[in-house]
């Protein structure tokens, strides 16, 4: 419970910050001119379609027209260090009332080797918004790298002590004392670190198994990130750079550190959904050490669910080849390909992850995913059967190869064969709801097992009540089994919790004509229509619509 008031206490200290990042535009007559008014418009349209680098070029040429109006000069400023450009610097220099501008110029001031300018901008800094978490942690690396080790790690033993955020200050200060030479200090600190930290993940995996393996426990760093995949699975095509670079210190000198609390904080943001904010951290924190590959996916994971494909990609493509998580990043690229529409681009990619990690399952799988959503189901479950090959002995978190593989076979009307896949899912995972989900409503679907099928539709329900593909095969289960009218129930409520769904529509027009409300099924089925149905099933709507008829609803859209 703690650890949740600090969670939420952060979203809330950050939203000073936030609002700033926000701030609204000036009038036209404030532009100066209707140019510079139109290149105002032009930059915050490029920011809202994440286009950084656009969004700065635009904006900075309002402020050569009127160098005057904080409003534009701060939007420029953000622009501007989203895009990573050198003009960011200029312009913090004209915003001494911007958070983010004086945390820029400190580290500016640590680039150049200024450790006390560094240290005095941070303390100078008002203890307001997420500067009251950042700064006890950014002063205390400027410290470190102006040589005094005892002096940062005494600003942080405060909070190494207190109840709230006690991991994240533990970590800084453990990575400033292995820095420093304080081994048994070290040791003490990171120990705290992994207690208080519970959920694994990429940074902290690293930082712990380096300092385990440089320190003669290597089945123990095997362990900490063998963990990470259990969160990432993605990360399991990494593991063997993972291990491989395992010895190397992960923060090794004190800027380094400073970009390392960036990133801390804008994963802990990212946590809440305050998304904003997390990426002007990340780009503090890339700004410092452009190489740190977690922030770029990081960034890039939150721009994609922004909808800034083009912004996520390029985010990704500045991993080095040579980085531990490249693969990772690669995955994760030829993903937004493939959603952006370049299919073909993403098979390439995939097919040269494949060839480079030939023991990995994850590049063939994720073939699988992008034929599966091409509609090319056969060629998906070869590709499927590719991955299973590389799986070795199938352990419990394999059960999605064998549900997508599933699926791709029922897809493309093997059912013998997607039913052993199923059933072979549900055995490596035996609550899985979306295999009970699938299984239960192929067989409702079919009129098969209908017991049975009821029975597994009820225990995915339970564990996804709001689930409206759930609790819409639940219905058709009851409908199945002669209960119209509780199927009505049923079907309404998964209408509400998913109206764009098709199938779903679909089906309420079928229960709704088996209790004989006609009308409301013929317009339900229509609904269908609009919602982009496969192709048989509007073929199936279409006749419905067409004849009807009763007869033509036993079947289903």
């Amino acid at each position: 419970m703690q650890k949740a008031r600090a969670a939420r206490r952060i979203v809330l200290i950050a939203l000073t910050l936030l609002s700033a990042c926000a701030a609204s535009g000036p009038s036209a007559e404030g532009a100066g001119s209707v140019r510079a008014f139109g290149n105002f418009l032009a930059g915050r349209f490029a920011m809202a379609e994440g286009d950084m680098d656009t969004a700065a070029t635009d904006l900075l040429k309002v402020v050569a027209e009127d160098p005057t109006d904080p409003d534009v000069l701060l939007q420029a400023f953000i622009a501007c260090l989203h895009a990573g450009r050198p003009e960011a610097v200029r312009l913090a220099r004209l915003l001494p009332d911007s958070q983010v501008a004086q945390l820029l110029l400190a580290d500016a001031d640590a680039k150049a080797g200024r450790w006390l300018g560094a240290q005095q901008r941070f303390q100078g800094l008002q203890r307001q918004g997420v500067v009251q978490v950042l700064q006890p942690l950014l002063v205390a690396w400027a410290q470190q790298g102006d040589g005094k080790t005892e002096l940062a790690l005494a600003g942080l033993r405060p909070f190494t002590e207190a109840p709230r955020l006690r991991g994240l200050f533990a970590l800084h200060a453990a990575m400033i004392a292995d820095l420093g030479g304080r081994a048994e200090e070290a040791a003490r600190l990171y120990r705290l670190a992994g207690t208080e930290i519970a959920e694994p993940n990429l940074r902290l995996a690293q930082i712990m198994a380096s300092w385990q393996a440089r320190n003669g426990q290597p089945g123990e760093a095997q362990r900490t990130l063998a963990a990470l995949t259990g969160v990432a699975p993605d990360m399991g095509i990494a593991m063997g750079n993972l291990l491989g670079a395992v010895t190397k210190r992960p923060v090794g000198r004190a800027a380094e550190g400073m970009a390392e609390a960036y990133f801390t904080f804008a994963a802990m943001l990212r946590g809440q959904d305050s998304n904003e904010l997390a990426l002007v951290m990340l780009r503090l924190a890339l700004d410092l050490r452009p190489d740190l590959a977690a922030a770029r996916v990081l960034a890039a994971d939150i721009l994609a669910g922004q909808k800034h494909a083009q912004a996520a990609q390029a985010m990704l493509a500045g991993v080095a080849s040579a980085d531990p998580i490249s693969p990772v990043a690669r995955l994760r690229h030829a993903g937004m390909a493939d959603r952006a529409g370049r299919s073909e681009e993403a098979m390439a990619e995939l097919g040269a992850l494949a060839r480079e990690h030939p023991d990995s399952p994850l590049p063939h799988a994720q073939m699988g995913d992008v034929l599966r959503g091409k509609e090319r189901f056969g060629e998906a479950v070869s590709a499927y059967d590719a991955a299973l090959e590389r799986t070795g002995a199938p352990s419990g978190s394999d059960w999605v190869l064998f549900y997508n593989r599933g699926v791709a076979q029922e897809r493309a009307h093997r059912w013998p064969l997607a039913e052993a896949d199923l059933k072979r899912a549900l055995e490596l995972a035996p609550d899985q709801p979306f295999v009970l989900n699938y299984l239960g409503y192929s067989w409702a679907d079919m009129g098969l097992h209908l017991p049975e099928a009821k029975q597994m539709l009820q225990r995915a329900a339970a564990r996804r009540p709001d689930d409206g593909a759930i609790t819409d095969s639940l219905g058709w289960v009851l409908f199945r089994e002669g209960d119209a009218r509780g199927a009505v129930r049923l079907l309404e409520r998964a209408a509400q919790l998913e109206p764009e769904d098709s199938t779903i529509n679909g089906h309420l027009g079928d229960v709704y004509w088996a209790v004989g409300r006609k009308i409301e099924a013929q317009y339900q089925w229509r609904r269908a229509l609009t919602l982009n149905p496969s192709a048989e099933d509007k073929a199936k709507l279409e006749g419905k619509l067409g004849s009807g008829r009763a007869d033509a609803v036993a079947s289903g859209p």
